[in-house]
C-alpha cells in the first residue's frame, strides 16, 4: 500500500509539470484553429486522443501513484478553474486565450482568403446558410466565425425586420 501512494518525485514537480503542459496544449490547441467540439471531425477526435497521450509522461514523470495523480488532477482543474476566472474578468486575457471573432462575409460578399486562413470551407459555411434559413449569400448582411467555433449570421432580412420595428 506504500508504493501505491508513495510519490518519485516532490509534489512540486507535478504542480510544475502539469503548469507547463496546460499551458503548452492551451497554446497548442488555440493555434490549431476555432472549431468547436460539436464541430469535430474524426480527424479532430483522433488528435487529441493522440495529444493526451503524447503529454501523459510529460504531466506524470513516470510516477504510476495516486498521490500524484491527485495532485495532477487536482491543479489541472484549478487551472482550468482560473483560466476560466480570468477570462470573465478581464478582457485582454480572455482575447490572448479564446481570439477574436473573425468576419467572414459582409453585404453578400464572402471572403475566400479568410474562410482558408480559419480552415472553414465552402461547404461547411453554405451549411450554416441553410441552417439559418438563407437561400442565398446575397442575404447575408455579416457572418463571422466566434470564437468558439461557432458561425453566428445575421441576414439582411432580419435586419430590415429589426429595423421596421423601431418607433
Amino acid at each position: 500500500m506504500q508504493h501505491f501512494l508513495e510519490l518519485s518525485a516532490p509534489w512540486w514537480q507535478f504542480v510544475l509539470r502539469a503548469v507547463v503542459i496546460y499551458i503548452l496544449v492551451m497554446v497548442l490547441l488555440r493555434v490549431s484553429g476555432k472549431r468547436s467540439v460539436g464541430q469535430f471531425t474524426p480527424f479532430d477526435l483522433v488528435l487529441l486522443i493522440l495529444i493526451g497521450n503524447a503529454v501523459q509522461n510529460g504531466l506524470n514523470g513516470g510516477d504510476n501513484s495516486v498521490t500524484g495523480a491527485a495532485i495532477l488532477a487536482g491543479t489541472l482543474i484549478a487551472l482550468n478553474y482560473l483560466v476560466a476566472f480570468l477570462t470573465a474578468r478581464h478582457k485582454r486575457f480572455r482575447k490572448l486565450v479564446e481570439g477574436v471573432p473573425v468576419v467572414l462575409a459582409r453585404n453578400g460578399e464572402l471572403f475566400h482568403d479568410i474562410l482558408k486562413r480559419e480552415l472553414v470551407s465552402e461547404a461547411d459555411f453554405r451549411e450554416v446558410l441553410r441552417m439559418n434559413n438563407i437561400d442565398s449569400l446575397s442575404d447575408v448582411h455579416i457572418a463571422w466565425l466566434e470564437t468558439n467555433g461557432h458561425i453566428s449570421i445575421v441576414s439582411t432580412k432580419a435586419l430590415k425586420g429589426a429595423e421596421s420595428k423601431q418607433p
